[in-house]
């Protein structure tokens, strides 16, 4: 990349706001993919999740992401994720907010997504219909195509959502090409959270200028310097100020400085020790910690919280992987008076 690419890249980051040619750039930067907390009976604690939602921003995030799998999307209803959707809007400026609308009915996938539109969200990240399995290629158009004429406002922004080891069903690019070529600028992008980085950088040589974001902050700095979007990761839930230096280096010294690849080591050793355990499960719990409050271990059925063994484990693990997360003050709960061996004897 020469120095004149990399510094367009670099004033794009963090911005949903338009290129120097005016030009609309879509979302960008660091999301988000935002936990839902829940209260006794099991309903989404709006309150909660708007504290929830300023800590984030303030601790770096670019966007909120909810409504995804982190947030146990799947598991709420429609009118649930309409309340929520309402509640954080209201709160926050809709153009930082990115919600999942996925379902395997179309008229409620379009109907969330025709809220979000005029909310003023983003865009719109869309799981494919997830039920029946290996769909044809024109199943998932159709799918796609007939929400965006249901939403019929040219201000959607739809962002494909690419998870195929969750949703079982994988999204092919020549899918997204016709979508791209039949709907140029309302399908915006993809959340690639396959954990293949080659099919994000495959995609970003295919179609520059898609608006890819990454699963997993691992691959944040590799997916900016390809030209992507960012990333949308669950494990920022917990790291956001880790991974916001990645950003900030990037802003004071350009994608390719030593100080981007050290901070994106700490963020990737970091993401690693939370994906070897269940994931939203792991987030919550660390959360409750954070925020010293215990209900944010609820879970919605089937998922559980930790056992006692794997919190000791987690947050074993987490103060042995690296010293920037116990320096970070935002984080520094999850370590006060403990040390690895105090903690795993704790439940021996």
């Amino acid at each position: 990349m020469t120095a004149n690419r990399e510094q367009k890249a670099d004033a794009k980051i963090g911005s949903s706001a338009k290129s120097r040619k005016g030009k609309d750039v879509g979302a960008r930067g660091v999301f988000a993919a935002v936990l839902t907390p829940l209260d006794r009976r099991l309903e989404p604690d709006l309150g909660a999740l708007k504290d929830h939602c300023a800590w984030l921003v303030a601790n770096g995030c670019d966007g909120l992401a909810m409504l995804g799998t982190t947030g146990e999307a799947n598991s709420l209803s429609v009118e649930q994720r309409r309340r929520m959707l309402g509640s954080v809007a209201k709160a926050f400026p809709p153009a930082t907010i990115l919600p999942g609308v996925g379902s395997c009915a179309l008229s409620d996938a379009a109907g969330l997504a025709r809220i979000a539109t005029e909310f003023g969200c983003a865009g719109v990240l869309v799981l494919p219909p997830f039920f029946y399995k290996d769909p044809t290629e024109e199943g998932l158009y159709e799918f796609y195509a007939r929400l965006i004429e249901r939403v019929n406002d040219a201000r959607l922004r739809l962002y494909l959502y690419h998870f195929p080891q969750m949703s079982s069903v994988a999204i092919p690019v020549n899918l997204i090409v016709r979508l791209t070529d039949a709907f140029p600028g309302i399908v915006a992008g993809l959340k690639d959270s396959s954990g293949d980085w080659s099919y994000s950088r495959d995609l970003l040589k295919r179609l520059p200028g898609l608006g890819v974001f990454s699963g997993s902050e691992e691959f944040l700095l590799e997916n900016l310097r390809a030209g992507g979007a960012g990333c949308i990761s669950a494990t920022v839930n917990v790291t956001a100020p880790v991974v916001a230096r990645v950003v900030a280096a990037i802003g004071a010294a350009g994608l390719a400085s030593p100080d981007a690849a050290a901070c994106q080591a700490h963020a990737t050793a970091a993401r690693q020790v939370l994906q070897r355990y269940p994931l939203v499960s792991s987030l919550k719990y660390l959360k409750a910690r954070l925020a010293k409050d215990s209900g944010w271990e609820r879970m919605l059925p089937p998922l559980t919280a930790l056992s006692a063994q794997q919190r000791a484990d987690l947050s074993a693990d987490l103060w042995e992987v690296d010293d920037l997360l116990r320096k970070e003050h935002a984080l520094a709960q999850l370590f006060e008076g403990e040390t690895p061996e105090a903690i795993r004897g704790s439940v021996a």
